[in-house]
C-alpha cells in the first residue's frame, strides 16, 4: 500500500515522501495516528499545493530577512554606561538592552535573535551576530563607552 507521510518517521522517510508499506502497518498504525494519508491522486495534488504554498512563504520570509540584514549592517548602536578605572562596566550590556536601543532606532528585533555568548562587561567596540533567519545572519556593530 502506498501512503504519503505527514510526519518524519525515522524508518520510512520525511514529510511529503510517498512510500510503500504493508497494508496492516498503514491501516493499524500510520493512518489512525495521523502520520500518513493514503496516496490517492487527490491527496498527491493537495500535497503538491501545500508544498508550493510553504515554499512561497519561506521565500517571502527569507527576502524580508535580507532587507532587514541590509538595514542592520549599516547601523551602529552606541551605549553609554558607567565604568570603573580599568574599563569594567558597573553592570553589563545584555541582548535585551541592545534590542531596546534598536527598537528606539526603528528596527524591531526579538532579543532572542541577538546572539551574545555572554553579556558585555568591558568598554569597547563589538561585532554581534544577529540571527534573522536560519540562512541569514547580520553583524551589528555595538560601541560601549563610559559616561
Amino acid at each position: 500500500m502506498k501512503v504519503i507521510l505527514k510526519e518524519n518517521i525515522d524508518t520510512l522517510g520525511h514529510i511529503g515522501d510517498i512510500v510503500k508499506v504493508a497494508p496492516g502497518y498503514a491501516r493499524n498504525y500510520l493512518l489512525p495516528k495521523g502520520y500518513a494519508v493514503e496516496a490517492t491522486e487527490k491527496n498527491a495534488k493537495a500535497l503538491e499545493h501545500v508544498k508550493r504554498q510553504m515554499a512561497y512563504k519561506k521565500d517571502k520570509v527569507a527576502e524580508a530577512a535580507k532587507l532587514l540584514l541590509a538595514k542592520l549592517e549599516g547601523l551602529t548602536v552606541e551605549l553609554v554606561h558607567q565604568a570603573g578605572v580599568e574599563g569594567k562596566l558597573f553592570g553589563a550590556v545584555t541582548n535585551m538592552e541592545i534590542a531596546a536601543l534598536l527598537k528606539e532606532k526603528g528596527v524591531e528585533i526579538d532579543r532572542k535573535k541577538i546572539v551574545l555568548a555572554e553579556p558585555i562587561k568591558l568598554l569597547g567596540e563589538y561585532s554581534i551576530p544577529v540571527k534573522l533567519h536560519p540562512e541569514v545572519t547580520a553583524t551589528l556593530k555595538v560601541i560601549v563607552s563610559a559616561s
